[in-house]
């Protein structure tokens, strides 16, 4: 097997793996190392994201949601159940055959394609004549040299001073993923995506769910009107978030954990729970990189310092996804993995922030693309909103589930859409089309002129645009 490559990609997360393919479709000789391991030891190509988060987690979503229908909703139909229940191992059983699939997926995708795959961890040695050294530390330890190299090596979870992940009482994604059991109480430290998505899981299981939130407001990146209105879903669900505290002593012991701290009116609390899900935010995963052996930069957390091409300070070194600046997202490492392939072959690759949605998988989903209205006015943007309630929807109201809206942001002078804003069913779906019309410069006037198909869920956004002009059909 040869061991020189004109680009060696380190991590076959989604931007990694990503840029190996498309680096190999532009000619290239590509290796890509991953040091990811499934059950038996086998590599398991994907990242986090396949192995212990946007997959999986979108698994366990599923699987509760049918569990939660079928306990609460499925009467409504005409469909009556007797003694149902949740076999949590058969649940996690089955996400872990999702994972399993898509590992499967990308190393048949490495074939096709002629990427060679190394499964180990991967780490700089030196500069060579023309490129860099890179050793794989897997079973065996060999050593590869590349013209050009791209590090794709993600982040991790960020842990809690003085309460470090045990994943079985205290719990990063990884070990809430895998909990066998439906818990009685369920912490969670922070209302991020990873937080409100396992939350979500577990409450419909069963568990009594507390959310701790140490910003006073909540969603804070979400548009302000959108986040009150998915508050208001969660608080009528049960799910209960104390937000503006500020967590103390937090103590694992065999009975559960413990954990002290203050309310948002500065009084002393304290709550008992029999599992901790710890979701305060991910660290770039530069550890063992060896970094410093070539001179690498890094920031001062410990990202890898890169340019708005996704150059670092060496030539011939890249570095996209996690581990580098921008939004921690699978799609925005996907998309920067392709960009930095085809500027290697001389093309312009293109990614642009505002043009990157964002997905939380609740009940209801949420779901936005663009500027929120509170970013508008500290900007001093001139605009026009327009919002649409999915209780107005005829497609909604079939499937039984009416809750939130969508909203439109444009431009008061040229009415080009500046932002978009689902809360509710499929949100995570609907929010293509707003990507696409904001990609082409749309106006609301193009989505409101265009047919939608009756019915669907998609009429609310041309119902939102019309909104943006005072002018709605079904409201």
């Amino acid at each position: 097997m040869s061991t020189s490559f004109d680009v060696i990609v380190i991590g076959a997360g989604p931007g990694g793996y990503i840029a190996a393919i498309r680096a190999a479709q532009l000619g290239f000789n590509v290796a890509c190392i991953d040091e990811w391991k499934n059950a038996a030891g086998g590599p398991a190509p994907g990242g986090t994201c396949t192995n212990v988060g946007c997959i999986p987690s979108k698994a366990l979503l599923q699987s509760s949601e049918h569990f939660e229908q079928a306990a609460k909703h499925f009467g409504e139909h005409g469909i009556h159940l007797k003694d149902l229940k949740m076999d949590v191992a058969t649940m996690v059983g089955r996400k872990d055959a999702v994972v399993k699939q898509n590992n499967d997926g990308i190393a048949y995708l490495f074939k096709k394609n002629k990427v060679t795959f190394f499964h180990g961890r991967g780490s700089f040695v030196r500069a060579v004549d023309g490129g860099y050294e890179i050793k794989v530390a897997g079973k065996t330890e060999e050593n590869l040299t590349g013209k050009q190299v791209i590090v794709a090596t993600g982040s991790s979870a960020r842990a809690l001073a003085g309460a470090p992940f045990d994943e079985k009482t205290i719990l990063s994604n990884d070990g809430a993923l895998a909990m066998g059991a439906v818990p009685k109480r369920l912490g969670l430290i922070g209302s991020g995506v990873i937080g409100l998505e396992m939350g979500s899981v577990w409450r419909r299981l069963g568990a009594e769910v507390t959310v701790l939130e140490a910003l006073p407001t909540f969603l804070g990146a979400v548009d302000e009107q959108i986040a009150k209105e998915a508050r208001k879903a969660f608080d009528k669900q049960g799910l209960k978030i104390e937000l503006g505290v500020k967590v103390g002593e937090v103590k694992a012991g065999k009975k559960g954990v413990s954990i002290a701290y203050t309310n948002a009116k500065g009084e002393a609390q304290s709550l008992d729970v029999d599992k901790l899900i710890v979701s305060i935010g991910r660290v770039p995963n530069t550890m063992g990189l060896n970094a410093e052996a070539v001179g690498l930069k890094l920031g001062e957390r410990g990202d890898v310092v890169v340019d708005d091409e996704c150059r670092t300070n060496l030539p011939g070194v890249w570095a996209v996804g996690d581990v580098v600046r921008g939004p921690m997202l699978a799609h925005k490492a996907e998309e920067e993995g392709v960009a930095v392939a085809e500027r290697m072959a001389g093309q312009h690759g293109h990614v642009d922030f505002n043009l990157v949605p964002w997905v939380i998988y609740t009940s209801p989903e949420i779901a936005w693309v663009g500027k929120t209205e509170q970013q508008l006015k500290q900007d001093g943007v001139k605009y026009r909103a327009g919002t649409f309630p999915f209780l107005a929807n005829g497609r909604a109201r079939a499937l039984g589930d009416t809750t939130g809206m969508v909203k439109f942001l444009a431009d008061a002078a040229t009415d080009e859409i500046l932002g978009v804003h689902i809360v509710g069913p499929m949100a995570s779906e609907l929010i293509a089309e707003a990507c696409v019309a904001m990609a082409f410069r749309a106006s609301s006037e193009d989505i409101a002129r265009i047919c939608h198909a009756h019915p669907s869920l998609s009429e609310a956004t041309k119902e939102a645009a019309l909104a943006v002009d005072k002018r709605t059909l079904n409201f």
